[in-house]
């Protein structure tokens, strides 16, 4: 088995960091069910007491985790739509900043899809909350593309497309399509969609 990655001066860090740290690594690369909780223990260098004090189950450590993902990915995706240009005061500009932001991430060494989707497909018909988590993750995702929209009448539904859009792309790379491939279907989707805006 492959150790999870572990950030330099990770042993300093509060055991609870350390945990959802591996946790985070641990469920992303390899699944939530196939990562039992002794190896999360050895790999984060704690005692089962101390798990046990932090994380009553592995239900409260999955939806940690899961929590943890989502605002370490929304802080992300928004800071890399404001790199490629999210705020520009052209519209088409701004959503111009999707595809490279996109490439950002699915071209990644450790891409393995979206926690979400994932989570969902491991646990969604057993842990409700896992389901909850993964709806307020995609909202919250879905009002940082309607902020590359202009304000308009369409602007949620426009929004809403544009998350199906995204979701597309991470099913596909996932899968093994190329990244160029996927980007560019996302870039003729975009165009699409500003000339609706336009209208």
């Amino acid at each position: 088995m492959i150790p999870a990655p572990q950030p330099p001066g990770w042993k300093d860090q509060p055991a609870r960091d350390r945990l959802l740290h591996t946790a985070h690594a641990l469920f992303y690369r390899d699944g939530i069910r196939a990562t039992g909780i002794d190896r999360v223990i050895a790999e984060s260098g704690v005692t089962k007491v101390t798990f046990y004090r932090h994380f009553p189950s592995k239900n409260d450590l999955v939806c940690a985790y899961l929590e943890y993902r989502h605002t370490r990915w929304i802080a992300w995706f928004s800071a890399a739509l404001l790199r490629h240009g999210g705020a520009h005061e052209d519209p088409g500009q701004r959503l111009a900043a999707l595809p490279p932001a996109l490439a950002e991430w699915l071209g990644r060494d450790d891409y393995r899809g979206c926690a979400f989707i994932n989570g969902v497909t491991e646990l969604g018909g057993t842990l409700p909350e896992v389901v909850e988590i993964a709806r307020r993750h995609k909202r919250d995702m879905t009002d940082l593309l309607a902020a590359l929209l202009p304000p308009a009448p369409a602007r949620e539904p426009d929004a809403q497309a544009l998350t199906l859009v995204v979701e597309g792309a991470i099913v596909r790379v996932q899968m093994g399509e190329p990244l160029k491939d996927v980007l560019a279907g996302v870039e003729r989707l975009l165009r699409g969609i500003a000339a609706v805006q336009s209208c």
